[in-house]
């Protein structure tokens, strides 16, 4: 019997240049790969239709999002309330298969007691209301400061929502335990976050600069990014490169006080792979523990040495592989350490035996198949 399944997208999921469509779209290959026929239901927000969708892809569905002020006046938040469609709706019940909702942004329907005899999985990708009321801290406008934790408390009460999924799975280890006390009855399952590494390609050797690299339109990525070029970066002599999608001024007014600190802005998928590739060591730093872990992940199968503070690895399972610095003073002293020291193949063998099988796209992609189809 055929192994079919709805997805419903936040967003068109190619290309596939951060967080959270990177793990839809490889999530979505990795099925496709194992034999698993897609219905991919995505809304559109600031990017264009593709047919290389078509490739993973057995039908491709858009819906337009309702973005605008009056998605606003709802108890719902914001980013969920937008993401209704009835046509959406009407592509779902077309069909009796099971349906993914990747994130809670995309849940608005699995609620509905339409749906009410179907098997629901949802994919978690960040404990939403931590994240946006991390957000609001670090936003300094008053208006989006506002909006940041109205949309928390509405997350909050929004979470409850989950209770109509048989299935949850959840990106980190210390999301699946909070999910599993939030919902003690329900199926909760760590599944990484899928990211299109099939190897190990960390080069041996050594070269000459430090990379951060992130989407640094996202609040925490510029904070991040921030704290780095002021108490790290900036207190080195060696050349050190921040690469990511629409720097902010801030930040672009930051690095340049610094001849060592360049920015790279809007690098392609190409571009970050080789910047990841070819740097010396990878800095990455964040102050929120929950969601996605996909730069260091990515950092791990393709880049040299890691250094990291304790949060970026919360629930990731991965400390065993990284240098773990919690203050300027020690993070600057590990990558003084680490430039001088090349990376061997036993280091790039040692990383073999954690990321695998573990951290395998398509290893993953066959235990959601035996949670669905069991």
């Amino acid at each position: 019997m055929d192994k079919v399944l709805n997805v419903v997208s936040l967003n068109i999921p190619l290309p596939a240049n951060y967080g959270g469509v990177i793990d839809i779209w490889h999530k979505i290959k990795a099925l496709h790969n194992c034999g698993v026929k897609i219905i991919l239901h995505c809304f559109e927000y600031e990017r264009p239709r593709t047919d290389e969708l078509l490739t993973a892809c057995d039908e491709v569905y858009y819906y337009r999002r309702r973005t605008g002020w009056r998605s606003n006046f709802s108890l719902l938040p914001y980013n969920v309330y937008s993401r209704k469609d009835e046509m959406l709706m009407d592509n779902l019940l077309k069909n009796d298969y099971p349906i993914l909702f990747e994130g809670l942004h995309s849940c608005y329907y699995i609620t509905d007691r339409r749906l009410a005899n179907r098997f629901k999985i949802f994919r978690e990708c960040n404990i939403e209301h931590d994240y946006y009321f991390s957000i609001g801290n670090a936003e300094r406008n008053i208006l989006k400061k506002t909006y940041f934790y109205i949309e928390a408390l509405r997350f909050r009460l929004y979470q409850k929502a989950v209770a109509n999924a048989q299935l949850t799975l959840a990106i980190s280890t210390n999301d699946r335990d909070y999910l599993q006390g939030c919902f003690p009855h329900k199926h909760v399952e760590y599944v990484p976050c899928f990211h299109g590494n099939t190897q190990i390609t960390a080069p041996v050797g050594k070269s000459d600069f430090l990379l951060y690299h992130g989407k640094l339109s996202v609040k925490e990525n510029e904070r991040a990014a921030l704290y780095l070029i002021k108490h790290v970066f900036s207190k080195m002599e060696h050349r050190c490169i921040i690469a990511g999608m629409n720097p902010s001024k801030t930040m672009l007014k930051a690095a340049g006080k610094h001849r060592n600190i360049s920015i790279i802005a809007n690098p392609s998928r190409e571009d970050i792979a080789e910047y990841i590739s070819k740097a010396q060591i990878s800095v990455l730093v964040t102050f929120q523990g929950t969601g996605l872990k996909l730069k260091l992940l990515n950092s791990l199968f393709a880049g040299r040495h890691v250094v990291v503070n304790s949060k970026m690895l919360v629930g990731s399972g991965l400390d065993s592989l990284c240098h773990i610095a919690d203050s300027p003073k020690l993070m600057i002293s590990l990558c003084n350490k680490l430039y001088a020291q090349p990376f061997s193949l036993e280091d790039r063998q040692i990383r073999e035996k954690v990321l695998f099988p573990a951290f395998s796209d398509e290893y993953q992609a066959k235990r959601i198949i035996e949670m669905i189809w069991q």
